[in-house]
């Protein structure tokens, strides 16, 4: 069985030490969970291991070899195989060239063996449980099946050690239960497989064992049966308080956003809702069912064929961005390295962005004085992790990006937030920040739509919540129905069963 070896690592970034001589070993055959807030290091310590970066002290070890990592091609090539979050796909290639890019096989003629290479593509779908055309290009699928070929262009490589970054972070239930089955085909073979999650009960079905690292100190490895969620949660952060939704925090009967007879053929027909003033809004249903167009099309960023829209008394037939943001409408979006940041860009700069016209004149930026103030009040109100303003937004763990993706947006106080997958990825302490957010908002008089695979999260956040299927809403649960509902029935209700 293969093991891989940290052996007293530290990685040191300007202004932040990242990882503080952390010596710790991941098992073949096992699925060893790692585990820790958003800006622990684990991040790191995989990158590390895939060749992504460079350690500044300590070296990594894979059985009785000493490795000397400086690409992620060495990485490969030791069978050393990273699978991040946010995936790497090209969307305008198809499957089969995504999961062979440079590597596609070739006939004794120098051609490319496109036959061989569909039959295999096939071949590693199949053991993921993923049936769809090899030629179907990437933009053309949805987040979980981009997932599934990611992880499926690993395992092309016949990796020694397999590291999966938050895998299950845009799957469905169904399909994460399908995942899982392919994991532990993985792990019977006797490879490594690192998992990261922040999804505790995921853990306790497919981790073996648990590794936690603390503000980039290793704090421990167990068993998995020797731990229950509260012992894994005082691991990652010591003693952590949930917090419930405050009791002042109640909607009016004051309607402040209207939808109706809102259509994109394909993807939702015909929904109509009403948002009042100081409600957090649930929207569940299963991937695919049609909640982040629906999102898209209310917010303009992706054009409805018909309905319409009404904030604060205006009604918008057509949408944009611009407009809505002017009625005091702003989106969180799905993929926030996508479509909610510019990671070349300064943490300062995003976290302004929505907020722009408070600090120019004329499109000229007018204090930098106020844009340091803006984005300062929001890094110290949700507690963002960084080396210093002026570094890039890809510098930061996946955690504190989301916040800034939310903090950007507060900054220009909108009377309504659309949050799509906001605790995609992101710690339980991070979670409960985003969820307090909403429910500041609302006690402000603000309103908030909330999406969440986790559907469960809903629960607990939402004053009530709509159940789409099919692009339809088909359902809604509130007052006394909403408080009796369980994880399960909601699950139940977005299956259609």
């Amino acid at each position: 069985m293969n093991t891989i070896y940290a052996e007293n690592i530290t990685k040191i970034y300007p202004g932040t030490k990242a990882l503080d001589g952390v010596s710790c070993h991941f098992e073949g055959g096992k699925i060893n969970a790692l585990l820790g807030k958003n800006g622990s290091g684990k991040s790191t310590l995989v990158k590390i291991f895939a060749g992504a970066e460079i350690p500044t002290e300590g070296m990594v070890r894979l059985g009785d070899k000493t490795l000397r990592l400086s690409s992620t091609l060495q990485a490969t090539q030791e069978g050393i195989v990273l699978v991040y979050q946010e995936t790497s796909l090209v969307p305008t290639l198809s499957v089969v060239e995504n999961i062979f890019l440079g590597r596609l096989p070739r006939k004794p003629n120098g051609l490319i063996d496109w036959k061989a290479a569909r039959v295999r593509a096939a071949e590693l779908m199949d053991g993921m449980g993923l049936h769809i055309n090899p030629r179907a290009l990437i933009q053309h699928l949805p987040m979980w099946q981009r997932q599934v070929i990611e992880i499926c262009k690993a395992l092309s490589h016949d990796p020694k050690v397999l590291i999966l970054d938050e895998p299950t972070s845009a799957l469905a239930k169904d399909e994460v239960q399908k995942l899982f089955q392919a994991i532990r085909r993985i792990k019977d073979r006797g490879v490594v497989v690192i998992y990261i999650s922040h999804k505790l009960a995921e853990v306790n079905e497919i981790a073996d064992t648990v590794t936690v690292l603390r503000d980039g100190v290793y704090v421990g490895s167990r068993d998995i049966r020797e731990l229950t969620n509260a012992g894994m949660i005082h691991m990652m952060f010591g003693d952590v308080r949930h917090k419930v939704r405050p009791a002042e925090s109640v909607p009016t009967d004051e309607v402040i956003m209207e939808v109706n007879g809102l259509t994109r053929a394909g993807w939702y027909e015909d929904v109509s809702f009403k948002l009042y003033r100081g409600e957090v809004l649930g929207i569940a249903g299963m991937l695919g069912s049609g909640r982040t167009e629906l999102l898209n099309g209310i917010f303009g960023s992706m054009p409805a064929d018909s309905g319409t829209v009404t904030v604060g008394g205006k009604t918008y037939a057509r949408r944009s961005p611009v407009l809505m943001k002017g009625a005091g409408v702003g989106l969180t979006p799905e993929d926030r390295k996508v479509d909610g940041l510019i990671l070349m860009h300064s943490i300062e700069s995003n976290l302004c962005y929505a907020g722009m016209r408070r600090t120019t004149v004329g499109g000229w930026v007018e204090s930098t004085r106020k844009r340091r103030a803006m984005a300062q009040r929001q890094v110290d109100a949700l507690h963002i992790k960084l080396s210093g303003l002026n570094a890039r937004a890809s510098s930061m763990s996946g955690g504190n990006q989301q916040k800034v993706v939310v903090g950007n947006w507060l900054n220009n106080d909108p009377s309504i937030m659309i949050y799509d997958e906001p605790t995609r990825g992101i710690d339980v302490h991070a979670k409960q920040q985003i969820f307090e957010i909403m429910w500041a908002q609302s006690i402000l008089g603000h309103s908030s739509i909330f999406v969440s695979t986790e559907i469960e999260e809903l629960l607990g956040v939402c004053h009530r919540i709509l159940i789409m299927r099919g692009g339809r809403i088909v359902d809604e649960l509130k007052g006394e129905r909403l408080q009796g509902t369980h994880t399960n029935d909601l699950y139940t209700l977005c299956l259609g069963g």
